[in-house]
């Protein structure tokens, strides 16, 4: 696959999104936000990642999942003392690339 910075807009996005969604657990991700909030060790626990993965590497796919604009962090939750918790929700639900989409000079 071309990783090209210099890729036309639509290919752009569709490269974006590729990289993003290429792997399942994201997806498992996705599914567990679903329509409303879920904290980051809520998405852990829910996805029962305790064996495969650490909770480095749910941010990890967390934060694919952010640049390429498909969750965005709602809201932060106070845990003690310590650093406060990421919400997340989805940031779109459906994606939608005009094929056509050029500029026009």
């Amino acid at each position: 696959m071309c990783h090209s910075p210099d890729l036309p807009g639509p290919l752009q996005k569709i490269h974006q999104y590729i990289r993003a969604l290429h792997c399942p657990t994201r997806w498992d991700i996705i599914r567990c936000i679903g329509t409303g909030e879920r904290s980051t060790k809520e998405i852990y626990e829910l996805l029962g990642l305790g064996e495969e993965m650490s909770p480095a590497g749910l941010y990890y796919h967390l934060s694919a999942l952010k640049q390429a604009g498909i969750v965005e962090v709602a809201s932060y939750r106070e845990v003690g003392a310590g650093t406060p918790e990421k919400i997340w929700r989805l940031k779109t639900h459906r994606i939608v690339i005009d094929l056509l989409e050029e500029e026009v000079e």
